[in-house]
């Protein structure tokens, strides 16, 4: 097992021994060699002349045996991998989070990504020649911007709102910039990595790639399994991603100033160790003042009159108002409910429903309980089962003032059995029958409730409904969402139930919904109480409103094909 000593020399051929080097495609070498390219591909051959120049390498002795060397080589691929995945999950995750649509996200991300991973393959071809200075300068940039990525997205969605548009345009770019550089920084990593773990010991080339891919697709194990059941629930996404920015920096920093400190010259030792004091210090810092300035993004979005603000595990949800402000919830970063029309939305969405049977009534979502306190309000409810994904959300409507206040402490109501569970899940392992079913449910176009409106939910909806029983929907807008309220009427006709849309207003704002039963198609009625509010009248002129918008010609949205946004 050769040691290196000194620097890396370039040679205009083969090193008489072999030579280890980097290149793109098959790459180069005589005896043992080794290439990575866009590709990440390795390659070698014996004897004949090289393809292009390779750096030989001279024997440099190193601070520990050649074996416990190689280890820590690969102990920095396993952990430089881990944090690359995790970077990668992280700017999925926030971007789905603020944008919406975690599908386009996701391959957005990881498109660029990997495509700029090439890009940085290549571009590292020209670094082989001071491979220990450039993976320690790699890892340094990739930690400060990797770490610091969640702080800069999150901020920009933050104060861009105050431009119309600006979110929509400019922070979208600056995402895909994000990614675009942290995908050629971990692009360069293997190839600097080869020359580096065969200055060690040389081997054939093949053996040399396959270590390298054995640690770095370990380590994107741990990272993958890292982000979601540890660093998210535990720490969050911006000090997470902070934290995975420091574990990098000091990763890169130890392998190379640690083992190969003697293949750098003064200079370049004292300017990594300076830069890597100024990233870790960095991060500490942002560290310390993350509470500060998620408190300051969120005054940013939702004004200076925050109640409430949390991050359950499936969402954010942040309450504000009160103080003779009307009381609003947002949920994931839009306005979900808000006191100032939250009555006329849950009058029409529950009172059609409960104008037939409706001793037994099923509400799917309404985690708020301000759905569950229209249906106790109707004469002859005898049991409320109310299915809610949030656990949080249950426990904010039970506890919170105000807003168990604006329900009426409906979930408290001895009547009302709640649970926490996914709805789909929920009426798929069901067997009871219910008069009435009422779906509060998040709009269709978000990626994670898409299936809560295809035609396989809506045939376990039905299959839960008693004889006589009606089940409503909420979907949108008609009149600014038309293709995807006629869609979700298409999927339920699609799933065996016959439909009577309409929809309800109060200024602007417009809600659609779907009343549905089977075999017949339900009459348009409200129950003779409670009186006043939303009624025969409101629901009539809601009737004739929405078949103005009717889109044919549509296909019903499934699992398989989900059809909502097109």
């Amino acid at each position: 097992m050769d040691g290196l000593e000194g620097g890396p020399r370039a040679a205009p051929g083969d090193g008489p021994g072999g030579a280890s080097g980097c290149g793109a495609g098959a790459g180069t070498g005589g005896g043992a060699g080794a290439g990575a390219g866009a590709g990440r591909g390795a390659g070698g051959g014996a004897g004949g002349p090289a393809e292009s120049v390779a750096p030989e390498l001279r024997p440099l002795p190193l601070p520990v045996r050649p074996g416990v060397g190689r280890f820590l080589v690969l102990l920095a691929v396993f952990v430089c991998a881990a944090c690359g995945l995790v970077y990668e999950l992280e700017l999925v995750a926030l971007a789905s989070y603020l944008l919406g649509d975690s599908v386009t996200q996701a391959s957005l991300v990881l498109s660029v990504m990997v495509f700029a991973m090439g890009i940085g393959s290549l571009l590292a071809k020209r670094l082989c020649a001071h491979a220990a200075a450039a993976f320690g300068a790699i890892e340094a940039g990739l930690a400060l911007i990797g770490g610091c990525s969640a702080l800069a997205l999150y901020g920009a969605f933050a104060w861009s709102g105050r431009f119309p548009g600006a979110w929509a345009s400019g922070s979208s770019g600056l995402l895909i910039g994000f990614t675009f550089v942290i995908g050629v920084l971990i692009g360069g990593e293997v190839p600097l990595l080869m020359v580096l773990i065969q200055r060690i010991r040389r081997q054939e080339a093949g053996g040399a790639v396959a270590d390298l891919f054995a640690a770095d697709y370990v380590g994107a194990l741990v990272g993958g399994l890292a982000f979601p059941f540890l660093l998210l629930p535990f720490l969050g996404q911006l000090t997470g991603a902070l934290l995975t920015g420091a574990v990098n920096a000091c990763a890169g920093a130890a392998l190379v100033l640690g083992l190969f400190h003697r293949d750098l010259g003064r200079r370049a030792r004292w300017t990594l160790l300076v830069l890597n004091a100024f990233v870790l210090g960095l991060l500490a810092m942002a560290a310390t003042h993350v509470g500060d300035f998620e408190r300051a993004a969120r005054r940013a979005v939702f004004g200076d009159d925050i109640r409430v603000a949390l991050h359950s595990d499936v969402q954010n949800i942040v309450l504000t108002g009160g103080s003779g402000k009307p009381l609003t919830m947002y949920l994931g970063d839009g306005p979900r409910v808000s006191s100032a029309d939250e009555g006329a939305y849950h009058q029409a969405l529950v009172r059609p429903a409960l104008a037939g049977p409706h001793a037994r009534v099923l509400v799917l979502g309404g985690g708020d309980g301000l759905a569950v306190r229209e249906v106790l309000r109707v004469p002859g409810v005898r049991v409320v089962d109310v299915v809610e994904v949030d656990r949080e959300l249950l426990r904010l409507a039970r506890r919170d003032p105000l807003l168990a206040g604006l329900n009426r402490h409906a979930l408290d109501d001895p009547r009302v059995r709640a649970v926490s569970a996914d709805a789909f899940g929920w009426l798929r392992a069901n067997r009871r029958r219910f008069d009435a079913v009422v779906a509060d449910l998040p709009d269709p176009r978000q990626t994670a409730a898409t299936k809560l409106y295809s035609q396989e939910f809506y045939g376990l909806l039905k299959r839960a409904l008693a004889p006589g029983g009606r089940s409503v929907v909420h979907v949108g807008s008609p009149g600014r969402d038309a293709r995807d309220y006629w869609r979700a009427e298409r999927t339920l006709r699609a799933a065996g139930l016959r439909t009577a849309p309409y929809a309800a207003h109060k200024g602007r704002t417009e809600w659609g919904f779907l009343l549905a039963a089977t075999p017949e198609r339900p009459p348009l009625a409200v129950p003779a109480r409670p009186r006043g509010g939303f009624g025969a009248r409101e629901l009539r002129s809601g009737a004739r409103r929405v078949a103005a918008t009717r889109v044919r010609g549509l296909e019903p949205s499934t699992l398989v094909s989900p059809r909502y946004g097109l």
